[in-house]
């Protein structure tokens, strides 16, 4: 028929069963497999169909279905537990933020380009979208006081599937966002909308609302009638279309965003920008300050940026957003003059000079409007400030003020049932609120080896099911053979070692290295007696043609006749993928070339479920690995090469001797009780090592502490007294960048005649301040040992100043032997600053 318009009309469904409705918008269903239960058991087919969609599994399923289970004493048994836990939990007043004695005075705003929650909402990629859904998971698990800013995809991100030949095929399939766990932001009664202005054209956003647990998280949709057809589609793909896409959506994220809080009425006290993305909410909030409180735009850039918080999560130059020049002028030019800034002045905010000329650098302008930003692991930290170090001349890349909170996994999302059930009987009551706590987990040694043995084989034997019934449907779809087809079901045996991978296909992550030596694999995968199987899965990005032609060769070497069962690949990695390969496989393969990965959090969540890690020393495995091989294995050296085939061949070397000599032997060895203590050991101590120190609560927990509330105290302070910090600060700012030029520093030392450890030196340092307060500077002197650039500080003291000259003299020490070179150098600097380096302005001797 010509149709006129859709409908979607919700069950009424009886009152024994209608909490299923309430549940079913409550994304607390994704971290608890009950509830997902009692969904799938109304209808399985449907279930499945609508990739575990509570909210359309109950508008899909008959008059009959609900019949069924309201005769079954079982499922409505299980129904009034779950929902009895959803109350308690929803309702929980004990939580660790209430325990806390510092407060915060509002809500963090955690603001993402993509989060991952469950494999029915796809707004996600991968990594950074589930990193952002767990922290959204346990700000709600601790109680904190937070909401969730990002942009509703309608076509979300796409379907991967893989043709006859193994080549990556995208599909973008259309949502019908009624039957998603989401509901309409209003305001008096009516659709709220959110305006910005985008090349002269006023672009409205609606609003969507999703529960997460006790916390809302709020996701922006351009698809509105009012709209032009190019606007509506700004919200179209997740890291779709070319840079002007990107910065429109940017711009959506940010200055919506942004607006969107103010409408729904929130009360925001830390601004989290979750990458660069995020970076125009900076410029909104700017702005704002400017024109409500009258002030200049460098004192409004005080104000909005003292209680901003930036998180970098990649090493990779693709992943980190720049724009021309030109297109700034054409997007963002109606700014200059909204902000009372030139040219000049706003697009220095974010600079970042290039070969090719200067571009508009998203993760600079974070860095810019932020006074505190970290890496998502200790390596990537310290990697993070060797990347940066060009905004701070002058300082040494261990000085650029970018800290580190490693990235966590939500443990209940990733954690199975199976072993859920487990931990229930040994653990602690509390557990689930207590899983950042190493002492809780220690009871793990309680469990025998028996039912531990048996909870890892039932998963893994629900995983090769899945993998098998995935395998089938490619096959049916690629029109195989009946032979073909049921050849699916001989593959992943489920006793015979697997090992998974499973992750983006960005090339740095090394998905082929395995295939390096194919004969050596070869030889390793077919033996006889002590046989090797590996899973794979993962997406390339649609323009990442190297990328594809990974996922490529390893599709082509899973129909070589030597290598056909025992190497796998599955099509469309998503969270449900994820789930199945961490909680099934006995070990988890992780090989990006060192130091590129930033953090990766999948091979936590494979370790909470007992599979340990056989990965390189990078991101989150060099805090992980106990150095002693009982909870994992180390690829490699922990070292950087210069020539990356040398890399790549010392890795794959390490990664084959590794699987010969120690995991292979370990998992098939068994006792006279035909048992594998000494691999249920590595499992165990797995699970112990990594489930409290890499568990998303213990992340928010030193996101809360390091940043949040540290931000948040020294905002206030700068706020207080008509915001008579902001101005001295900005003023002072302003009035040092100008003088600065003029500034010469003259230095000399005395050196002790037979220097020993814990000697001396002393260094005088004369300034001709140009007119700074020499109060407000910062004079050190340095001593730095040649050999590994180790610093040592000393802050010299004002002795006198006159006729525009100030003299400051004091002592370094020498902290051991060596050759070490003496230096001086001013930084500008007063206690309201949040680091020495905030100006990134040095001078030295």
């Amino acid at each position: 028929m010509n149709t006129l318009t859709k409908v979607t009309v919700m069950p009424s469904l009886p009152k024994r069963i209608e909490r299923l409705q309430d549940l079913a918008y409550n994304l607390y269903w994704s971290w608890t497999p009950r509830a997902q239960e009692l969904y799938r058991d109304l209808n399985p087919e449907i279930w499945e169909r609508y990739h575990n969609n509570p909210v359309r599994t109950l508008i899909e399923i008959s008059q009959k279905d609900i019949q069924a289970v309201l005769k079954d004493p079982e499922f409505l048994e299980r129904y009034d537990q779950v929902i009895r836990e959803f109350d308690a939990y929803m309702k929980q007043k004990k939580t660790w933020y209430s325990k806390q004695k510092q407060k915060l005075s509002g809500k963090v705003a955690y603001f993402s380009a993509e989060f991952a929650y469950a494999e029915s909402l796809p707004i996600y990629s991968g990594g950074l979208g589930v990193l952002a859904g767990d922290h959204c998971k346990s700000a709600s698990d601790v109680g904190l006081p937070f909401v969730g800013v990002g942009l509703l995809y309608h076509q979300g991100y796409f379907t991967q599937l893989l043709d006859k030949d193994g080549w990556q095929q995208e599909r973008y399939d259309e949502q019908n966002l009624s039957t998603l766990p989401i509901e309409l932001a209003r305001k008096d009664g009516r659709e709220l909308r959110v305006h910005v202005d985008i090349l002269g054209r006023d672009v409205q956003s609606r609003v969507w609302i999703l529960q997460v647990g006790r916390i809302k998280v709020y996701l922006l949709d351009t698809n509105v009638p009012e709209n032009s057809p190019e606007d509506r589609n700004l919200t179209a793909r997740l890291y779709g279309g070319n840079q002007e896409m990107r910065i429109a959506q940017e711009m959506i994220l940010g200055i919506g965003g942004v607006r969107a809080l103010r409408a729904l009425g929130e009360n925001i006290a830390i601004w989290h920008m979750n990458e660069g993305h995020a970076a125009f909410l900076g410029l909104e909030r700017v702005r704002e300050y400017e024109q409500q409180l009258g002030i200049s735009f460098r004192e409004a850039v005080e104000l909005a940026a003292a209680s901003t918080l930036f998180t970098t999560h990649t090493p990779v130059p693709a992943g980190n957003d720049a724009f021309p020049m030109d297109l700034i002028d054409r997007y963002l030019g109606s700014w200059y003059s909204t902000l009372n800034v030139s040219r000049e002045e706003f697009q220095e905010l974010a600079r970042h000079d290039q070969p090719w000329g200067p571009t508009f650098s998203m993760t600079v302008l974070a860095l810019k409007l932020s006074r505190a930003a970290n890496g998502v692991s200790a390596l990537h930290g310290e990697v993070s400030r060797k990347m940066w170090n060009f905004l701070y001349p002058g300082a040494h890349h261990t000085e650029v003020p970018i800290g580190h909170v490693t990235n966590g996994a939500h443990t209940l999302t990733f954690l199975a049932q199976e072993l859920r059930d487990l931990f229930d009987q040994y653990l602690a009551e509390d557990w689930k609120e207590r899983v950042h706590e190493k002492e809780i987990w220690q009871d793990l040694d309680k469990i025998p080896d028996t039912e531990f043995n048996q909870a890892l084989h039932d998963l893994k034997k629900k995983m090769a099911h899945f993998v098998r019934q995935r395998l089938k449907r490619q096959y049916l779809r690629h029109g195989a053979s009946a032979a073909r087809v049921a050849s699916a079901e001989q593959v992943l045996d489920t006793h015979t070692l697997t090992i998974g991978f499973a992750r983006r296909f960005a090339t740095y992550k090394r998905a082929t290295l395995l295939f390096r030596d194919i004969e050596r694999l070869k030889r390793i995968v077919n033996d006889p007696e002590r046989p090797v199987q590996f899973v794979f899965a993962g997406k390339a990005h649609p323009a990442d043609n190297p990328g594809k032609e990974f996922i490529q060769q390893i599709y082509r070497y899973a129909q070589d006749p030597d290598l056909k069962g025992k190497i796998v690949i599955i099509e469309n990695y998503d969270m449900e993928v994820a789930r199945h390969l961490v909680q099934g496989v006995d070990v988890w393969l992780n090989n990006p070339r060192r130091p590129l990965e930033a953090s990766g959090t999948s091979g936590m969540k494979a370790s909470f479920n007992g599979s340990p890690n056989l990965s390189i020393l990078d991101g989150w495995w060099v805090e992980g690995f106990d150095d002693k091989n009982t909870n994992g294995w180390a690829i490699g050296e922990e070292r950087e090469y210069e020539n990356l085939d040398v890399q790549d061949d010392a890795d794959a070397y390490s990664l084959y001797d590794l699987l010969e000599n120690q995991i292979v032997p370990l998992y098939y060895e068994r006792d006279d009780s035909k048992m594998r203590h000494k691999w249920m050991n590595i499992a165990r101590q797995a699970i112990k090592s990594v489930a409290p120190q890499f568990s998303m609560a213990r992340q928010v927990i030193d996101y809360t502490k390091q940043y949040y509330q540290t931000l948040d105290a020294r905002a206030q302070v700068i706020s207080r007294e008509d915001l008579k910090a902001v101005r001295h600060i900005a003023g002072w700012k302003n009035w040092v960048r100008q003088q600065w030029s003029r500034l010469h520093v003259e230095a000399f030392s005395e050196l002790p005649e037979q220097a020993k450890p814990g000697d001396t030196v002393k260094v005088y340092v004369r300034v001709q301040t140009a007119g700074i307060d020499p109060n407000t500077l910062r004079v050190e002197g340095v001593i730095r040992r040649q050999s590994d650039d180790v610093r040592t500080f000393g802050i010299l003291t004002l002795q006198s100043s006159h006729d525009g000259w100030a003299e400051y003299a004091g002592e370094v020490a020498l902290p051991e032997s060596g050759t070490f070179e003496v230096g001086a150098r001013v930084i500008p600097y007063v206690s309201e600053l949040s680091t020495p380096l905030e100006l990134g302005l040095i001078r030295w001797a």
